[in-house]
């Protein structure tokens, strides 16, 4: 992997003036970044951040797609509609989306399906939870949760990108440490070695609680391609530190 890739997740947060205040500081600072960058933002507000971005190395991102091309679905977005605002990647099956919202591996491997067709980069997550953690069960829950998605994928599979995110590590404060991440990324890299002759263009990225204090440290692990970024995110300054960190 040749250069690192960070993503922002902004979740659901931001409005119309935070947003411009918020690109126009990361923009500001992004003289010395190297690494590929992204942001995903609710669907309201791709219009603007796609006008933000443009000109930028940034990417824009969404945070979820239907797996409907069109159609009768009140309240869904197509992988079409996104693309319509150069969307670059869209997050798949986050761990929130999966809890919340009960999504199931077909329907997040059906999602995947859905941006490939349009030429949006799906960054697929998967991760295990405290009480699966604890009972020794990581290593079965991470290769089930991306065997759906291969399953369903085929040879596409080259075209994702993967982001390990410990449920137990989003949002609470806790971090996998560099060892914890390192040995799931290595799963995950075997699995899609199994998978793909292509498996060396699939960036594996950290998503849980990664931020500015710990992220070089993170990205020093040879299998952590970059990282998938909630809260630091929303701050220009701790994102801005984790961008340089992917940049050394």
């Amino acid at each position: 992997m040749s250069h690192k890739l960070i993503v922002g997740n902004w979740k659901m947060n931001g409005g119309l003036s935070a947003n411009q205040t918020l690109l126009d500081e990361i923009k500001a600072g992004l003289g010395a970044v190297r690494c590929r960058a992204g942001v995903c933002v609710p669907h309201p507000y791709l219009a603007q951040v796609q006008l933000l971005l443009a000109g930028t190395p940034i990417a824009l991102g969404a945070q979820d797609v239907s797996i409907h091309a069109s159609g009768a679905y009140t309240g869904e977005v197509s992988a079409s509609m996104l693309r319509d605002f150069g969307v670059r990647y869209c997050i798949v099956g986050h761990s929130e989306r999966r809890q919340y919202h009960r999504e199931t591996e077909v329907e997040v491997a059906l999602k995947v399906k859905q941006a490939l067709a349009c030429g949006i980069t799906p960054i697929v997550c998967v991760g295990e939870t405290l009480v699966q953690r604890d009972a020794g069960e990581t290593e079965a829950v991470v290769k089930r949760q991306l065997a759906a998605v291969i399953h369903e994928n085929g040879h596409c599979i080259s075209e994702i990108v993967v982001a390990y995110e410990p449920v137990w590590a989003i949002g609470t404060g806790r971090t996998a440490t560099p060892e914890q991440a390192q040995a799931v990324h290595a799963v995950l890299r075997a699995q899609l070695k199994a998978a793909t002759p292509h498996h060396e263009r699939v960036a594996i990225l950290y998503g849980g609680s990664m931020n500015a204090a710990n992220a070089a440290e993170l990205l020093a692990q040879p299998d952590v391609d970059g990282g998938l970024i909630g809260g630091a995110a929303l701050k220009a300054a701790d994102f801005l530190t984790i961008l340089r960190a992917a940049s050394r």
